[in-house]
């Protein structure tokens, strides 16, 4: 049928002569038809020439020679050069304004952006309360600049203002959201942020999110200091979560058992810190009058847990 004739074909030679394993010259032809009335046979052809030749080899390449000492190894991670000098809130203020009149698309708020994040690292908690109260504002395209970069500043400071911001209800539930799985992220977290985040476990609002970006980063802390479990702010941690199984992860409605299964899965999250919480965990799946989904939840949750706690007599024949 006509629907299946090709309007355009297309094709490609070329023919090289290699000496010596280097490739000494390269001709290539291709040409190209495209038929725009095939029944008709009407169309139009074009064909382009191209030839490489090899003028000649060099036998040795100059470079200039550098002092090894200016040499280091390093990962492929961005790099940002160190600030010496002190940066001040109104210059975070300036840079916040400079990003609301850039154009959205352009790399100049990338940059901007990236500045930003930088430079929130420099802050104290007073001046980014401070920062906060000036520059909270939305710009002409209601993007608020501080709302997406403190996610990525990644220190004590911006998490307890992070934490303050959640708490208050300043931020729209998107951006709470945001907030909270931007914790799994936190290369180097601290007990101060655990510290500050552990109270919001125990609102009745907390979301799924907020339980397992908690315990994530409590996780990341405890996979860097071996002795986590005797620090207070991973004991509050582990003590809030350990309420809420009540023993024997006893159940009273749908409801409470979804939330059964999120504190479940928020304590396999933990990992190390949540060895204390595996004589409960094997109670809550030992019991064979507790609906399956949170016997197998609570199997699931000693994924973390060290072998030293051995696991096999923690969980008793099922009767």
């Amino acid at each position: 049928s006509q629907s299946e004739q090709q309007i355009l074909l297309s094709q490609l030679e070329c023919v090289q002569s290699i000496k010596d394993g280097v490739l000494e010259e390269a001709k290539c032809t291709e040409s190209d038809r495209v038929m725009l009335f095939p029944q008709q046979g009407s169309g139009a052809e074009t064909q382009t020439q191209s030839a490489l030749k090899l003028l000649q080899v060099e036998t040795e390449t100059l470079y200039n020679k550098v002092d090894s000492e200016d040499l280091y190894m390093t990962t492929i991670l961005f790099e940002r050069e160190v600030t010496k000098r002190e940066i001040t809130g109104a210059e975070v203020t300036e840079l916040v304004w400079k990003l609301c009149l850039a154009h959205s698309a352009s790399y100049e708020t990338a940059d901007l952006f990236m500045s930003l994040v930088f430079e929130l690292r420099h802050l104290s908690l007073e001046a980014l309360r401070a920062l906060w109260q000036r520059s909270s504002f939305k710009c002409r395209d209601n993007w608020q600049p501080l709302i997406d970069a403190f996610p990525s500043c990644a220190t004590e400071a911006c998490v307890v203002l992070m934490k303050d911001l959640i708490a208050s209800g300043e931020v729209e539930e998107d951006k709470v959201e945001y907030f909270f799985w931007s914790f799994i992220f936190i290369p180097n977290p601290t007990s101060g942020m655990i510290e500050s985040l552990a109270p919001l476990l125990k609102s009745p609002r907390a979301s799924q999110s907020c339980f397992l970006g908690v315990t994530a980063l409590v996780h990341r802390f405890c996979s860097a200091y071996s002795s986590c479990d005797i620090v207070p702010a991973v004991q509050s941690v582990m003590r809030t979560l350990g309420k809420f199984l009540g023993g024997n992860c006893t159940v009273q409605d749908s409801e409470h058992l979804s939330k059964m299964q999120l504190v479940l899965k928020a304590i396999g999250n933990a990992g190390l810190a949540a060895a204390p919480l595996a004589p409960a965990l094997s109670s809550c799946a030992a019991l064979r009058s507790h609906p399956m989904e949170i016997r197998l939840a609570a199997v699931q949750a000693f994924r973390r847990i060290p072998c030293s706690v051995r696991v096999s007599d923690l969980l008793p024949r099922a009767t």
